[in-house]
């Protein structure tokens, strides 16, 4: 069944307010939209639009589901050290930009150094799979860097928590989810 409307652009054959789908995300994804903040705006619009998982990789999907890149979105998480101290975060940049993570991540956490965390570490901790992690239902203390571009971009698309399926919602809502900052410099 066709939600097209709710789709403001790709072409998706099902796709629903991803609210109603608890199922269909991963655990710490569905516990966030229950819980979802009225200054993120309305949950429904955080829409969850089904895919191939193995077409979940950023350019095999754009392509094979009609996305221009520059409204897709990766979280990438990151280890920021100081001393004995490391410390995860998120940061949401477009596809089409890369992260800088050895100045403006390392310098807004105030870290000695930041790097891209180990995989088995950003599983582990998020509750999601790898290559579906979302800022959507991290975990509360972790700050949330997004780059001011995603904020700014009507609709972007972003994991589900799994490799299958993305969600698809305003850029806005990401800017305004519990522990997030936005960095107009985050990726060049």
């Amino acid at each position: 069944m066709s939600h097209a409307p709710l789709v403001p652009f790709g072409t998706f054959e099902d796709a629903a307010p991803a609210v109603t789908r608890p199922g269909a995300v991963a655990a710490p994804v569905a516990a966030a939209l229950a819980a979802w903040p009225d200054a993120a705006g309305p949950v429904d619009s955080v829409v969850l639009v089904d895919s191939d998982p193995e077409k979940a990789d950023t350019a095999v999907f754009c392509e094979s589901y009609g996305v221009d890149a520059e409204l897709s979105a990766n979280c990438v998480v990151v280890a920021a050290k100081r001393g004995q101290e490391t410390q995860l975060a998120a940061c949401v940049v477009l596809a089409t930009t890369r992260l800088d993570v050895n100045r403006t991540v390392r310098k807004h956490l105030g870290a000695r150094k930041a790097s891209f965390a180990p995989m088995d570490v950003a599983v582990a901790e998020t509750g999601m799979e790898y290559g579906g992690i979302t800022p959507v239902g991290l975990p509360g203390t972790w700050p949330l860097l997004v780059d001011a571009r995603v904020a700014n971009t009507p609709h972007v698309l972003i994991g589900s928590g799994l490799r299958r399926g993305k969600l698809i919602l305003p850029g806005a809502a990401l800017a305004a989810l519990p522990g997030a900052t936005v960095l107009p410099d985050l990726a060049g």
